[in-house]
């Protein structure tokens, strides 16, 4: 897959799983607006694979779902 997409399309296709997006359309303040979706997977394992295994030059990766909130995030 390499479809270009908003973020807003991606969390509507790809509802709770994980995206690698390539060359990601970044805002100022460096949120992702779209990008090239290079993979998604409900395993988060398996997209962090397929980065390593395309290593793309510019990529991120967005969480489609809700996160619990009893989650800590790490920046």
């Amino acid at each position: 897959m390499d479809q270009a997409m908003t973020t807003a399309e991606m969390v509507n296709q790809f509802l709770s799983e994980w995206v690698l997006i390539g060359d990601p359309d970044i805002s100022e303040s460096l949120e992702v607006r779209g990008g090239r979706v290079l993979c998604h997977s409900k395993d988060r394992d398996e997209v962090y694979r397929t980065a390593v295994a395309l290593r793309p030059r510019r990529f991120a990766t967005l969480y489609t779902g809700t996160i619990p909130e009893d989650t800590a995030i790490v920046l």
